[in-house]
């Protein structure tokens, strides 16, 4: 049986994150029926965004030129390097205002259950970025869960890396399971400055 219209608009918003059913509805209500004015200017948006973002090449954060802001900018620290699992972790760091480094986004994290190994998430890139930069530090700030810290230990044993290179982890204030973008600045700001060394 075909789904009528409003059906196929809720189910497409039902699939993305933080949206369940009744969230879909009232927001497929609000845009079709409470306020259609705003409907355009979404699909406008919407349509900018699919031509002009895309993942910066160096660190998978999403850019809008050749690089990204944080990539292309001459004032951010070339020797620190810190791992996220996806974006809002990396502007969660962000708005914490305590790190001026560069960053790589690793867009998931190694989970054999659900069929995602090394080829699957951005570890080549993090590599080649390991082997061909002078880095003094490499901060791992994954979430504080059992997959993120079986991906810690593949990039600490599994990537070549100098002998001199330092790996931290971040974790002191965030909760177990918890991610950086569902904390406050504040404790984003304590887990970033009381990092310890990795596999110590």
């Amino acid at each position: 049986m075909q789904h009528s219209a409003f059906e196929q608009l809720q189910q497409k918003l039902k699939k993305l994150p933080g949206l369940g059913h009744r969230s879909a509805e009232r927001l497929a209500l609000h845009l079709l029926v409470e306020q259609p004015d705003s409907l355009q200017p979404l699909l406008d948006a919407l349509k900018l965004a699919s031509e002009k973002i895309s993942a910066c090449p160096v660190c998978g954060n999403i850019c809008e030129d050749e690089l990204c802001k944080i990539c292309a900018d001459p004032l951010r620290q070339d020797r620190q390097i810190c791992v996220v699992q996806q974006v809002p972790d990396l502007l969660s760091l962000e708005r914490s205002g305590a790190y001026r480094g560069k960053y790589h986004v690793l867009h998931g994290k190694l989970s054999p259950i659900h069929g995602i190994g090394p080829e699957q998430i951005n570890l080549a890139k993090l590599a080649e970025r390991i082997q061909s930069t002078e880095l003094e530090e490499l901060i791992l700030a994954l979430p504080n869960d059992i997959e993120s810290e079986a991906t810690c230990h593949y990039i600490q044993d599994s990537i070549p890396h100098p002998p001199q290179l330092k790996i931290t982890r971040i974790g002191f204030g965030l909760p177990s399971g918890g991610g950086l973008n569902f904390a406050d600045s504040v404790t984003v700001r304590s887990a970033l400055e009381g990092r310890r060394n990795f596999g110590i």
